[in-house]
């Protein structure tokens, strides 16, 4: 396993050229073409998607559907990014989806084409996992983006699903959300609905547009579409309008704000499959499917107020401080945060943004182990144009979080701002804790 592992992590090393569509479809013909016998939902989008893809997982499988989910990033081991009915594979079988992949690779190199990036080799991975897990459904989450995306090779999902929208990786998807749209919204097919988040005003046009030139059936969701109902236990518990112009009612297992909006787009969804009869599922299942889900590292409650959220962009860090807020009025407590993050982020409005609306009593800042972190000094620096309270920098993610802990006091204690940090924090917690 740590030998595959090593391999995998190498390939940006000596696969740096992404192979066209066309050729990732040669690779899938080679493989004679597995994803064409599968149903998938194919789920794009900035903020939200892994969140949608585990709550998908989840309600089908309480129907009594088996899943195949295909997602990323991994927090902590890279089987993490494939799932069978929610649980990771076995090491035996990543391992053989690995030999099966790599012998691939080098047929395929044999003949001109260019070696595998890691995405793609991990998509190829998939494939060879979902052919002989025989899933009813596989749940596919993009990558980076959507319209040149490696897992938009597909041909004819059953569904389609777009998440919210925000500014991220605006050096590959565009400057303005209309632009970040038209890349999201190229997994769309032909004839395929459509279920996405309408409440970004400047991505609407877009998607709408490319959904009447495929003849896209489509089922914008909003905000409008659910009503909060109360909180049992911190949970947010909310009505959602179905299709049929009925209702359901789901208690969310996330403190988290934005959960909200993310669980009434995969009801839709399953809404969406139900009335075009594609998979059947009662409101009983809905309803158990999310109460059952777990998506680790997204306002995830790791120890006693203690939080770890992988808000790591404009949307997911509002989104994030929006909690924040609301759990700080809830309870009077003081807030500590704990953040790190990578240098191509735009940082500096994370943190403004972050610390609007809450009372924080307390910054550490962690280097994150990526050569792509910021610098702890750097983000101490851009904290300190905000806030008077103490912030320290620590040159290590198991340094920060021992001063973290310690520091924390009776307050509310919140880690955000790069996945990479939460994956190190899991780690710590994993070895220290059995978390």
């Amino acid at each position: 396993m740590k030998e595959i592992e090593e391999y995998l992590n190498n390939i940006p090393m000596w696969a740096d050229k992404k192979n066209s569509l066309t050729d990732i479809r040669r690779y899938l013909e080679a493989m004679d073409n597995p994803d064409d016998a599968m149903r998938i939902i194919h789920v794009a989008g900035t903020n939200g998607k892994g969140s949608v893809c585990s709550y998908l997982t989840s309600m089908l499988h309480e129907a009594g559907f088996s899943v195949g989910t295909f997602i990323s990033p991994h927090l902590e081991t890279i089987r993490e990014r494939f799932l069978v009915d929610g649980e990771m594979v076995s090491e035996e079988e990543f391992g053989q989806a690995f030999e099966q992949v790599k012998a691939l690779a080098d047929r395929m190199t044999s003949v001109g084409l260019n070696p595998p990036t890691y995405f793609e080799f991990l998509f190829y991975m998939s494939m060879v996992i979902f052919r002989k897990a025989g899933p009813d459904f596989v749940i596919l989450e993009t990558g980076l983006g959507g319209r040149l995306d490696v897992t938009n090779v597909i041909r004819k999902p059953v569904l389609t699903v777009l998440t919210s929208l925000s500014m991220d990786h605006m050096q590959y998807l565009g400057n303005t959300l209309a632009e970040i749209a038209g890349e999201k919204a190229g997994i769309m097919k032909e004839g395929v609905p459509a279920v996405y988040d309408a409440n970004c005003p400047e991505s609407l046009p877009v998607i709408e547009h490319r959904a009447e030139l495929l003849g896209c059936p489509v089922y914008p969701v909003s905000r409008r579409d659910y009503t909060f109902l109360g909180r049992d236990d911190g949970e947010p518990r909310i009505a959602i309008r179905t299709i049929d112009g009925g209702q359901v009612v789901v208690t969310i297992p996330s403190q988290a704000e934005y959960q909200m909006m993310n669980v009434t787009v995969a009801v839709r969804a399953v809404g969406v499959l139900r009335s075009r009869r594609i998979a059947w599922l009662s409101a009983a299942d809905v309803a158990r499917g999310v109460r059952c889900s777990y998506w680790p590292g997204r306002m995830e409650e790791v120890l006693p107020g203690v939080y770890l959220d992988g808000a790591h962009n404009e949307g997911g860090i509002q989104a994030l401080s929006a909690t924040i807020s609301r759990l700080q009025q809830e309870t009077g407590r003081p807030v500590s945060l704990m953040f790190g993050a990578m240098s191509d982020k735009a940082h500096g409005k994370m943190i403004r943004d972050l610390c609007r609306g809450i009372r924080v009593q307390r910054v550490t800042i962690a280097h994150v182990d990526s050569g792509r972190s910021a610098g702890a000094e750097e983000l101490a620096k851009e904290f300190r144009q905000e806030l008077a309270c103490p912030i320290e920098a620590f040159d290590t993610v198991e340094e920060a979080w021992r001063d973290f802990l310690n520091h924390k006091g009776e307050g509310l204690a919140f880690c955000a701002g790069s996945l990479y940090l939460i994956g190190s924090v899991k780690g710590i917690l994993h070895e220290r804790h059995n978390i």
